[in-house]
């Protein structure tokens, strides 16, 4: 019977601990305007990506209606060159580039927390060896050697995508993770750490990093972002192969059929553009709130 109440107990406090954190986070979210309209943005972008192919048709080629304009009755944003629905091109679009966007932005930022922590925390070798890998990495430049690759290799996965992208753009955020621990390492925390012989995994990734939490997050959206503008120009160059249907590829149609030059195309080449303005701007804009979540000065203020 005490068992059965402590038990209850323990998982009362825990569902009051996490509705309490989900509530903090909210109030946190709620005090900078700008940055929840951020979160809304970037939060309706990739809901809408995620089931709004669910709720669409199937979109098919109409010679009947080709370049049809904006607001034509049926099709909001107007149709492409094939006479293709650019609303539900839209819809199902954005589903790649956000996966991508993420998944890229997390590999990138992994590859540099461990590697910067490594090096700056265990000098030495190490140090000298992480350094090395990123100034070579730093002198070529990524969309060169994003076509190279692109040029020998069939890039029809998203996850390899992500995989290339994310394993390409590590190196800068690597420089300032390193620095970053350099200076934190000398703090008394990590002194007391030391002399406990908790271990070099403990002491980095338990004691310091944690410390780097906001300045982390920030170095990550801007991770997101580089690499959905990689991935976009990919598709834009046309490196990419160029099935299926995303906010890159309609760009890439969209230009080589001269949509630009076309008032009554003008929304196919512009929905995937503003699109994108959109998740970007929303992404840096959230990070502001995100920041003071994370920070306990700013949000003690």
């Amino acid at each position: 019977m005490a068992d059965t109440v402590a038990a209850t107990g323990a998982a009362a406090a825990i569902g009051t601990t996490g509705v309490s954190r989900f509530a903090g986070i909210l109030k946190s979210l709620r005090r900078s305007p700008a940055g929840f309209i951020g979160f809304v943005l970037v939060a309706l972008l990739v809901l809408i990506s995620a089931i709004g192919p669910f709720f669409t048709p199937e979109v098919a080629p109409n010679v009947k209606e080709i370049l049809l304009p904006a607001g034509t009755p049926g099709h909001l944003l107007g149709t492409d060159n094939e006479g293709k629905d650019v609303l539900i091109q839209m819809i199902s679009g954005g589903r790649t580039v956000i996966f991508v966007g993420f998944v890229a932005a997390a590999i990138s930022t992994t590859i540099a927390i461990v590697l910067g922590s490594l090096a700056a925390y265990l000098g030495g070798w190490v140090d000298s060896v992480v350094v090395t890998m990123a100034d070579v990495f730093l002198t070529v430049p990524q969309i060169v050697l994003l076509a190279v690759l692109g040029a020998f290799f069939k890039l029809d996965s998203p996850v390899l995508l992500a995989l290339l992208v994310g394993g390409l753009s590590w190196p800068v955020l690597t420089r300032a993770v390193r620095a970053q621990v350099f200076s934190l390492k000398e703090r008394e925390f990590v002194e007391a750490a030391r002399l406990l012989d908790l271990g070099t995994p403990r002491v980095v990734f338990v004691e310091i990093l944690p410390n780097m939490a906001s300045f982390i997050l920030m170095n990550f959206m801007i991770g997101v972002t580089n690499a959905i503008y990689q991935l976009v120009g990919l598709y834009l160059l046309g490196l990419a192969p160029l099935t299926g249907s995303n906010w890159g590829i309609m760009l890439n149609r969209a230009w080589i059929a001269g949509a630009i030059f076309n008032d009554n195309s003008l929304a196919w080449i512009l929905s995937p553009i503003v699109a994108i303005i959109l998740l970007l701007l929303g992404l840096v804009m959230m990070t502001r709130s995100l920041e003071e979540i994370l920070n306990p000065r700013l949000r003690d203020r």
